[in-house]
């Protein structure tokens, strides 16, 4: 079984290479791809010196059209062409540590959608004061209610799609140019009636670099789900 990781970046030239490296250390020994929307920082150089050396790295530099929701899409079908699997998703700045990938990956056997949950026993959000924790709950509340998910952490990007799942996904008509693509590609497979099952992660916070996520753009997210849910008349088709 060939598992693919994929992961965009813009701007992470302080930790994409020790991220490579962790991830590719992990006993599930997956292969590598970071999906670069040409970051100035020069992260894609670092990431293409690097794939010079090994087979397992690959690199996917987006210089137009850019967007996190774009990046991710290109990147899936990406990974779809090296022959994976299991692709797995994940953020580059180690708030998901590559230790749980076997445990991701492992879970995929019995589902279709494995989520890297901090809401589920064992699970944890690390770091985070008594306000954002707050506006985290009433986040995932309205998501869960408005885009009629079950599970307990729908804002999760560490995941784990069987080759399978991420092929009907992707016939999909996936609009999000940004990080709202998470709630949305997930509101697709609960439509599909896809195995949906979470697996506890510990969420850290970013080692190096700063967030690229505001309240402004938090709110406009809570507010394209409820456009998505009126959007899509049918709620549930046939599962898998």
């Amino acid at each position: 079984m060939k598992t693919v990781v994929v992961v965009p970046t813009y701007n992470e030239a302080e930790n994409i290479i020790p991220l490579i490296r962790e991830i590719l250390n992990v006993s599930a020994h997956p292969e590598v791809l970071i999906v670069d929307d040409d970051s100035p920082d020069g992260t894609w150089r670092l990431v293409e010196n690097e794939a010079k050396r090994n087979g397992k790295v690959h690199l996917l530099r987006r210089t137009t059209d850019r967007g996190r929701g774009l990046a991710g899409i290109e990147g899936f079908r990406r990974a779809l062409s090296l022959g994976a699997d299991r692709v797995v998703e994940m953020d580059a700045d180690f708030s998901h540590d590559p230790v749980s990938l076997p445990v991701l990956i492992d879970a995929s056997s019995s589902a279709d959608l494995v989520i890297g949950s901090r809401y589920v026993s064992g699970g944890r959000d690390e770091d985070r004061g008594i306000a954002r924790r707050l506006m985290s709950a009433l986040a995932r509340g309205y998501l869960r209610w408005v885009l009629g998910l079950s599970v307990h952490d729908p804002a999760s990007g560490y995941r784990c799609f069987r080759r399978e799942a991420l092929e009907a996904l992707l016939k999909e008509r996936i609009k999000a140019r940004d990080p709202f693509i998470i709630a949305e590609t997930l509101f697709y497979c609960t439509r599909k009636g896809m195995r949906i099952v979470e697996v506890p992660i510990v969420f850290k916070n970013r080692k190096a670099g700063s967030s690229k996520l505001s309240v402004t753009t938090l709110l406009k997210y809570l507010f394209r789900a409820l456009q998505l849910r009126l959007s899509c008349r049918a709620w549930r088709e046939e599962p898998l």
